[in-house]
């Protein structure tokens, strides 16, 4: 057997295992109960170091030195890059570390959610300490291994080629227009007059209108399906998305667009390429792709008029007993445009989102290169949330700092993936306008012109492509700040 075949042979075993992982993961979040998770977590770190035993057994680096000399394809070199990629991105941690982080991601997040609603900040700092400390340490090995600094190292595992540098410029350059474009909204939506949302959406119709939704959106329920959690989320594996939402019965508009977020991912996953199933080549290219799926689907279509117009019909099918004048499409879509300060990322609207983003960057950013402690984060926090948005956070840690789930299992370098999502979005839609009358297609509910796009151009070339080569092939340039300023301006002002 070639050594090429050795390996995708092998790692299409790990990604079997990492498949079951993925659906233990979404049922510890949405189905088990809170006396099984010390069990489970044993179970969970278990499995993680037996991937991780298999992703660095001795004979790889072996087959990856001799299928080097092999003539492969081009199809074929972009597979043995990847599978090198995460051959190498494992090889460099050990298998304690990657046993201690599990267990202790495991608890500090099962803890959360218990701790985020008392506003514990004492009792989450105890299990978040040994979190943060133990993703300093992981940071530290894979700085030394590839030479980046410790928060780059990390950034690297969700955006490949992408710098903590390269960031800041892009952040800094939004700090400087988005503020004041925040509040100029602000004062002109100030003068519009709407209808909020009032009385009981109860939960199984808020689920009922979701599902309508989702298809509507061409979600392929033969390979996933919906649930309820605390946070909303999109998990499983391409043949079997499991996406998440949280219901409200005092309104149902979070909900609503939440499934729609987590479509955009789930239709990503659906979408890979089956030739390369088990393959790291054939996943997703980076986080910041994955969010430009989600905020593709909820941003650009999801609070487009034309899309809004049937969320309208569908809403007033699914509350019958409610004021019809608040389900028109002109209410709704003023609702899921309006812009307000606040504090819940996950709530935010689409103007304020990046601020929130900055924010938890510039902080994860300077924790992970040492610069601050995890018990500066709560002051840190309030003092940006002033600057950037004028409000305090002070003593409010659960709508502050303990507000996410991503630092509660170590995920730092996650959240630049957000905004780099939306304006890989807006640069998408840019492209797209250019071949597709997208207004003409949301309005008439066959969507399947934008979906056959974002396939051909994103979902179908999995990791075959670097992310600049994927968004320049899709849209004849790599990325653009500027389409997305320039669609906040358009829808905004």
């Amino acid at each position: 057997m070639s050594a090429f075949k050795s390996l995708k042979e092998h790692f299409q075993k790990i990604d079997n295992f990492a498949h079951l992982s993925s659906i233990c993961g979404w049922d510890a979040a949405a189905m088990m109960p809170t006396g099984g998770n010390e069990a489970r977590s044993r179970a969970m770190a278990e499995l993680s170091v037996h991937v991780h035993s298999l992703k660095t057994q001795p004979q790889l680096a072996e087959w990856f030195d001799k299928a080097s000399e092999q003539a492969l394809t081009t199809n074929e070199t972009a597979q043995l890059r990847e599978m090198k990629r995460s051959w190498l991105m494992s090889n460099v941690i050990p298998k304690e570390l990657v046993e201690a982080s599990s267990l202790a991601g495991s608890k500090c997040e099962h803890a959360w959610r218990t701790q985020r609603a008392d506003n514990d900040w004492q009792g989450f700092a105890k299990n978040w300490q040994s979190v943060v400390a133990l993703s300093q340490e992981e940071a530290q090995i894979r700085a030394q291994a590839t030479g980046l600094t410790p928060y780059d190292a990390m950034l690297d595992i969700y955006e490949p080629g992408t710098s903590s540098e390269s960031l800041t410029h892009t952040f800094d350059n939004v700090k400087q227009w988005l503020p004041n474009l925040i509040d100029q909204v602000i004062d002109k939506q100030a003068q519009e007059k709407i209808i909020t949302p009032t009385g009981t959406f109860e939960t199984n119709k808020q689920k009922a209108l979701g599902l309508e939704v989702m298809k509507l959106l061409q979600f392929d329920f033969s390979h996933g399906r919906l649930d309820e959690s605390v946070h909303p989320f999109c998990g499983g594996v391409p043949t079997d998305v499991r996406i998440t939402t949280r219901y409200d019965e005092n309104e149902f508009m979070q909900s609503l667009m939440g499934i729609v977020h987590e479509t955009g991912h789930a239709r990503y996953e659906q979408g890979l390429p089956t030739s390369l199933a088990g393959n790291p080549s054939g996943s997703a290219r980076s986080m910041g792709i994955h969010e430009s799926q989600s905020l593709f689907f909820e941003m650009q279509m999801g609070r487009n008029a034309s899309f809004i117009q049937h969320l309208s019909q569908l809403a007033i099918k699914h509350f019958p007993e409610h004021n019809v004048k608040l389900f028109e499409t002109a209410n709704l879509n003023q609702l899921y445009t309006r812009v307000k300060k606040d504090f819940i990322r996950v709530d935010a609207d689409e103007l304020t989102y990046p601020a929130h983003v900055i924010l938890r960057f510039e902080i994860e950013r300077d924790l992970i290169n040492g610069k601050i402690s995890y018990q500066d984060v709560p002051e840190l926090w309030d003092s940006k949330m002033q600057s950037y948005l004028g409000l305090s956070t002070a003593g409010n840690f659960k709508n502050g700092c303990m507000q996410d789930i991503h630092w509660t299992d170590g995920s730092f370098g996650y959240f630049p993936s957000y905004t780099l999502g939306a304006m890989y979005a807006a640069q998408f839609m840019a492209a797209m306008n250019k071949t597709i009358d997208v207004d003409a297609v949301l309005r008439s509910g066959e969507l399947t012109p934008i979906f056959d796009w974002l396939s051909n151009n994103i979902w179908s070339k999995g990791s075959l492509l670097s992310t600049d080569e994927l968004v320049k092939q899709a849209t004849g340039e790599t990325l653009n700040a500027d389409h997305f300023k320039q669609h906040l301006m358009n829808r905004y002002l």
